[in-house]
């Protein structure tokens, strides 16, 4: 029962900061989510319940879809996500812990800092962003960053970049989840994650108008760091 609490919590907050901010539920979540339920198993939880949201999410905004930038994006990373797949399978425990962790706290330094990278420009940008994004989403359930840089480079405003955002989210999780497979939970567990998103995305569209953007989104990035350091010290605790 402690178990079942604890996955609709951190369901409930990722789902909540995402309709918040319109990112940051696998940079929340999965953390959490791989220290509960251990790197497999949370990565495809992630895969399946960013996917979803993002299902949602895209209804109102697919019309502002760029299909220039996002088909680079998608095909690169639909061709990087199987490498991610198979790094879940194979790798001892511990050093997943380590690589997810590893990942996730270097993607939210990165966004944190809002790098500029002048590859990450053009069609060749958006191969790359896509390839690292396909791999990471895979392989750690966080895709989004390299996205978000892609964007940060060319000079995409937030309402641009939520509902492209949102359309490569359906994209590479619908892969991912294909790749990986679907979470191993029993019905019940999967009654408290459908519970969970319900509730946060009714808590999160309601603060998104009471929380500044710029607050909100420090507050996601705060929250992936601490998640991705713990992930990396649990990992190097077990090796």
């Amino acid at each position: 029962m402690t178990a079942d609490v604890l996955l609709a919590g951190i369901v409930l907050l990722g789902s909540s900061v995402q309709w918040l901010t319109g990112m940051g539920f696998a940079l929340v979540a999965v953390p959490a989510l791989i220290l509960l339920l251990g790197p497999a198993q949370g990565v495809v939880l992630a895969n399946c319940a960013s996917g979803a949201i993002c299902v949602v999410g895209l209804a109102g905004g697919w019309r502002q879809v760029r299909p220039g930038a996002m088909v680079p994006l998608c095909v690169a990373a639909a061709c990087t996500v199987p490498a991610g797949a198979w790094m879940t399978r194979h790798l001892p425990e511990p050093v997943l812990l380590l690589v997810m962790g590893g990942l996730v706290t270097v993607a939210v330094l990165l966004v944190m800092r809002g790098v500029r990278v002048p590859a990450l420009c053009g069609t060749k940008g958006a191969v790359v962003a896509g390839a690292a994004g396909g791999f990471m989403n895979s392989a750690a359930g966080v895709g989004g960053p390299p996205v978000s840089l892609y964007a940060l480079n060319a000079g995409w405003t937030v309402r641009e970049f939520v509902p492209n955002a949102m359309f490569y989210g359906v994209v590479v999780n619908a892969f991912s989840v294909a790749a990986n497979g679907v979470p191993e939970l029993s019905g019940a567990r999967w009654g408290w994650v459908a519970v969970a998103m319900t509730v946060g995305a009714l808590i999160g569209r309601g603060l998104a108008s009471r929380i500044p953007e710029k607050r909100a989104r420090l507050l996601v990035l705060l929250l992936a760091l601490a998640g991705g350091i713990t992930a990396v010290g649990k990992g190097m605790w077990g090796l």
